[in-house]
């Protein structure tokens, strides 16, 4: 996936399988939900390494938001249906607003973090796959 992102075609080429002689296969559940942990990674790698707030961002909205909407409904029920504002929905409001908070603020420090590494390291944070010269003739 990283190879294909940076401009390089691939091919299959196809092998001669033959059956296992000796022991066991070693490929058990374990290494499965590893694979799937690695394949997370790549996909996060290929779509937000260069902009890490769109998902911290946007994560953090949603927990702000609907934290902020418990909260205007347990404050609504306590001022106007007298209904007793210490509850579970009031704690569940805090704890989502202030992940929320939270997760905008890695969002804001892994941009940071980004921004620093391309520029002391000079590298581009896309690749040219071909440049063509406007012939001014």
């Amino acid at each position: 996936a990283v190879a294909s992102w940076m401009g390089i075609r691939l091919a299959e080429i196809e092998v001669d399988h033959r059956p296992r002689r000796f022991g066991d296969s070693k490929y058990g559940i374990s290494r499965t939900f590893r694979v799937i942990l690695d394949l997370i990674t790549i996909k996060f790698l290929l779509s937000f390494s260069t902009n890490p707030n769109r998902i911290f961002g946007f994560t953090g909205m949603m927990f702000l938001i609907s934290g902020a909407i418990f909260f205007l409904v347990v404050a609504f029920e306590k001022m106007f249906m007298g209904i007793s504002g210490n509850r579970p929905l009031l704690t569940i409001s805090m704890m989502l607003i202030l992940s929320g908070l939270q997760f905008i603020c890695f969002g804001l420090l892994a941009e940071l973090q980004i921004r620093s590494y391309h520029e002391t390291t000079k590298k581009a944070i896309y690749a040219i796959k071909k440049i063509s010269e406007k012939n001014t003739t």
